[in-house]
């Protein structure tokens, strides 16, 4: 068990990186365009990095979704075993929709990159439809890894199993998650995305600290 809280630390730690790593190369390193025709430019002269991109924040970060999870499931599944039932499903779900808007992506993009050297018209329409689905699927809002995060920070705080400031940040995490579903507060996306790296990280602290304290407890023999 100890063992697999360590790994749910790095997990957590990837997550947040993840998340960085996305920033940066989405923002920073591509010169998105308004025009779809242009954005298929765009991706044609960034395809291998764009590849790169998404398996590193969307198909990689799933799995590492899934272990951190089970980690905490893990951890608090004696505590809180209902809500951690459904925290554990829906961190499963989370993960498989994340994947298959990652997925999607680089598959469409080759299609349409393809397509556009023929046919610029024909690839800006099925990139539009593409673009709709993944965003749809993970990016576009947030609501599962809304509810996501404020099952476990409710389920810690029930059970007082992490820092309350971290739990409360959950809180506030995952009602912005919930809140960017709404018509108007798409935006709630980036206070979602930025605030869930201060707290992957965090967590990720928390679970390495509690597992390299249960292993000094269990190495020493000593009783108070």
């Amino acid at each position: 068990m100890n063992n697999f809280q360590k790994t749910g630390a790095f997990a957590a730690f990837y997550a947040g990186l993840a998340y960085i790593v996305g920033i940066i190369g989405f923002l920073f390193m591509v010169e998105w365009a308004d025009d779809p025709a242009q954005t298929i430019t765009v991706m044609a002269e960034n395809q291998i990095s764009l590849h790169v991109l998404y398996i590193i924040v969307y198909q990689i970060w799933a799995v590492f979704l899934v272990i951190l999870s089970l980690s905490l499931y893990q951890r608090l599944k004696n505590e809180s075993p209902a809500l951690m039932k459904v925290f554990a499903a829906l961190g499963i779900i989370w993960a498989t929709v994340v994947v298959a808007s990652g997925m999607i992506y680089n598959v469409g993009m080759d299609a349409v990159i393809s397509i556009h050297e023929q046919n610029p018209e024909q690839a800006s329409t099925i990139w539009k439809a593409i673009e709709t689905v993944c965003n749809g699927l993970g990016g576009g809002n947030e609501i599962l890894g809304g509810f996501w995060m404020i099952i476990i920070s409710w389920a810690a705080l029930q059970t007082n199993a992490f820092p309350k400031v971290l739990n409360y940040l959950g809180v506030i995490i995952g009602i912005a998650g919930i809140l960017s579903a709404l018509p108007g507060l798409v935006d709630a996306t980036v206070v979602f995305g930025i605030l869930q790296i201060i707290w992957f990280i965090w967590m990720g602290i928390v679970l390495l600290r509690s597992n390299n304290k249960s292993q000094a407890l269990t190495q020493d023999p000593e009783t108070p």
